[in-house]
């Protein structure tokens, strides 16, 4: 066995455009705003499938902190281009009451493939995620680790909704885009192999029977990457506030460090069927952080809050080991107040109560969502 991963974290980010007079979603990108952004970022930032969203991606990070930094200077960077283009940038899965009929998708030559390929189902893929990406280079140990980490991905989702809205009505999930992102092809958790050269077996049927180009197109809640050494975290919301990103981030990556320290003392995490796994996935989807998940260990659901209590004392040294043990400890203050979610929902429902119609109230969360995206940028 090689040395031990640095485990360095990469973050993406997938954004909405939003105009500022209208609180709707854009159409279409204005003339020169990407142009403008690349020109700033140079090559830290992508246009998305619809030109209304936009994606940035730090570098590789060796702290938390540095992905602070990187992560804020991307975001900061997009949201003062967007703002003199009169556009807002919005970090949420889900518009509130856009409509992706009509949206304009970019034009490219992945995209003109998957548009022939998904039709309808991806016309309405006007929906936003966080990939957080922990570099694992030894190629078995990051298959080894990839089928154990599916436990841990429905608690991750729970601590990131912000998409309880769609379309203009209040859909009763935290997490829509799931939903949306369900009707994809090759989604949901990851299949499990012996080996780097299985994964690689399995992966090259499906690009000889010409069914995808590469691994790029597996859309798995967590995947090898196909351009990087690394283990990609796929599952969640994108978070309206930095430091709830930083959060989820940071437990990823330290989860991934106590699985390869069981794995150093010759112990593993234990499997659970996906049948099982898709319960709390489902649960997440619906309840986020409310309604509890399932341990299937006791074999029953409990409170969310106690089994953050359980995953923050596993990865207490591999948080303190990473130097992020502020940034882990942060999931309690989600706890407390709430995930983006929450907040649409109360800011929706003390909008009603004030006297606004639903239309008003739907834009009162816009207002707030946009605000809450830069409020904790330094």
């Amino acid at each position: 066995m090689s040395k031990e991963p640095e485990f360095t974290v990469g973050i993406e980010e997938e954004y909405l455009l939003v105009d500022r007079e209208s609180l709707d979603l854009i159409r279409e990108t204005p003339p020169g705003m990407f142009e403008e952004c690349e020109r700033r970022l140079q090559g830290r930032v992508a246009p998305e499938f619809l030109q209304c969203q936009i994606e940035v991606g730090t570098g590789v990070c060796g702290s938390m902190q540095e992905a602070r930094d990187d992560l804020a200077h991307l975001r900061g960077t997009v949201a003062e281009v967007a703002e003199s283009h009169g556009l807002a940038l919005m970090a949420a899965s889900t518009h509130p009451f856009a409509d992706w009929v009509g949206k304009r998708r970019t034009e490219k030559d992945r995209y003109d493939t998957i548009a022939q390929d998904l039709q309808e189902v991806v016309r309405r893929l006007m929906i936003c995620g966080m990939h957080v990406h922990v570099g694992i280079p030894d190629d078995d140990l990051r298959i080894d680790l990839l089928g154990q980490v599916s436990y841990v991905l429905p608690h991750l989702l729970a601590l990131s909704t912000s998409s309880p809205f769609w379309q203009g009505h209040d859909t009763g999930l935290k997490s829509y885009r799931l939903a949306v992102w369900n009707e994809m092809p090759r989604t949901g958790f990851p299949e499990r192999f012996d080996s780097h050269r299985e994964y690689q077996r399995h992966l090259e049927a499906l690009i000889r029977a010409g069914l995808i180009e590469d691994g790029t197109k597996l859309w798995w809640d967590l995947r090898p990457s196909a351009r990087f050494p690394t283990l990609e975290m796929r599952i969640a919301d994108v978070c309206t506030r930095l430091e709830d990103a930083l959060c989820v981030a940071a437990i990823y990556r330290c989860w991934l460090r106590m699985l390869y320290r069981l794995r150093m003392n010759n112990q593993r995490w234990r499997e659970y069927r996906v049948m099982l796994l898709n319960e709390n996935r489902w649960r997440a989807q619906r309840y986020g952080i409310d309604e509890g998940l399932v341990d299937f260990g006791r074999g029953e659901i409990v409170p969310y809050g106690s089994l953050l209590d359980d995953i923050l004392g596993l990865i207490a040294e591999d948080a303190e080991y990473l130097a992020c043990t502020k940034e882990v400890e942060h999931a309690r203050t989600i706890l407390a107040r709430g995930t983006s979610a929450h907040w649409q929902s109360r800011t929706y429902q003390a909008a009603i109560a004030d006297g606004a119609d639903p239309p008003e109230a739907l834009k009162k969360v816009v207002g707030m969502l946009v605000r809450e995206t830069v409020a904790d940028l330094p």
